[in-house]
């Protein structure tokens, strides 16, 4: 039986994950952590009996402890909850499907206390990756990919001497928008740019999907999940959404990894890796699919992969004002305090302002990050 946690886990990466559990019966939830969703997640604790449950909201998370004192769960609250529950000692994964920054401090602890992590939180490699992967390797801890591009380099590498691929072939489907000239660009609302033509996500990064700044930080994850350089790494846009990522190996070999746009295909074989595992579901058919096309993506009106290219150049705490800013935009868009071309503007004017430190401790990666947050903010 393998006991596992969830960071987020009512968001859409912490259900399918969940999904996951339903469908094989040697998982065990040992943890569940939300931020504030304790309607979800009292159904999550009722269905899944965890030891433990931890929400970021510590008035909520009174209430829902409450809610459930009729059964074994102990609830915990606060980023001090979110700690305890990252070291839970019978736990042996951690799959962290937070949104934002507020995933490396649990993702910290969690590898101190020799847990792996199925990682789908990009900002914790983007901003903290100096810092997460020397301490997996001293800790002796896997990290294994759960976003479906970086899935897809892992298992094109299972089984190769890694030191033989010459470039990472990281596909996009180009989003909502592709195509758009910033003439159009201009006037996309919210309900426009939350129709992913393909896949089902979480409304910050469907928002990070349309701008390509997702894409970005997956670019600057690649460069630390696979030792990869940045000049080793090439975006390339599939918009079927079929080829989940690509390897170019040293003697001109491609493999690509295919199937259907569904996240419980990469959740499930970090879970089991490396054994694969039957997964219901719908089968790619490619009579159906008649073709597979490929573009170069638009990096001049899409300025969310061209300034994520240039902060990763930078590097030191440049890609944590590049994500600050993101953050920022993205909570002001969905709000409809600001338009499209305005999340570009604020990362451009952040990224602008900053002198990059190297190598930052997690204290100065956090206090740029809020900085960050309180600059922009001073600006409306």
């Amino acid at each position: 039986m393998k006991k596992i946690g969830i960071l987020g886990s009512t968001g859409s990466i912490g259900t399918q994950t969940l999904e996951v559990v339903r469908n094989n019966g040697d998982i065990q939830v040992a943890a569940l952590a939300a931020g504030s969703n304790i309607g979800l997640l009292e159904r999550q604790i009722r269905e899944f009996h965890p030891r433990l449950a931890a929400v970021m909201d510590e008035e909520r998370a009174r209430e829902l402890a409450v809610r459930v004192r009729d059964t074994g769960t102990e609830v915990i609250g606060g980023m001090d909850g979110m700690l305890a529950l990252a070291a839970l000692e019978e736990m042996e994964i951690l799959v962290t499907a937070v949104v934002g920054m507020i995933g490396i401090r649990p993702t910290m602890e969690a590898i101190r206390a020799g847990k792996d992590i199925a990682l789908a939180n990009k900002e914790t490699l983007v901003t903290a990756g100096h810092l997460i992967m020397p301490l997996a390797k001293e800790h002796g801890v896997s990290i294994l990919p759960v976003d479906s591009e970086h899935s897809a380099v892992f298992q094109c590498l299972h089984g190769e001497d890694p030191r033989t691929f010459s470039r990472i072939l990281l596909t996009a489907s180009g989003g909502p928008f592709r195509g758009y000239d910033r003439e159009r660009l201009a006037d996309v609302t919210l309900e426009d740019t939350l129709k992913h033509p393909n896949w089902v996500m979480g409304q910050k990064i469907t928002v990070d999907s349309a701008t390509l700044v997702n894409k970005g930080l997956e670019v600057m994850e690649a460069c630390w999940l696979f030792g990869a350089d940045l000049d080793q790494i090439q975006v390339v846009v599939q918009p079927q959404s079929v080829i989940h990522s690509m390897v170019e190996f040293e003697d001109g070999a491609v493999m690509a990894q295919m199937g259907t746009p569904d996240m419980k295909l990469p959740i499930q074989y970090a879970l089991y890796y490396p054994e694969r595992r039957f997964l219901p579901g719908e089968r790619l058919d490619l009579f159906a699919l008649g073709s597979i096309s490929f573009e170069a993506p638009d990096m001049e009106t899409f300025e969310g992969l061209s300034m994520a290219m240039e902060a990763a150049r930078i590097g030191g705490s440049m890609p944590t004002v590049f994500n600050a800013a993101n953050e920022w935009a993205v909570r002001r868009f969905l709000k409809g305090e600001i338009r499209f071309l305005d999340i570009y503007e604020a990362i451009r004017s952040a990224m602008d302002r900053h002198h990059a430190k190297e190598d930052p401790a997690l204290d100065e990666i956090l206090e740029i990050e809020a900085d960050t947050d309180r600059w922009l903010e001073s600006r409306c």
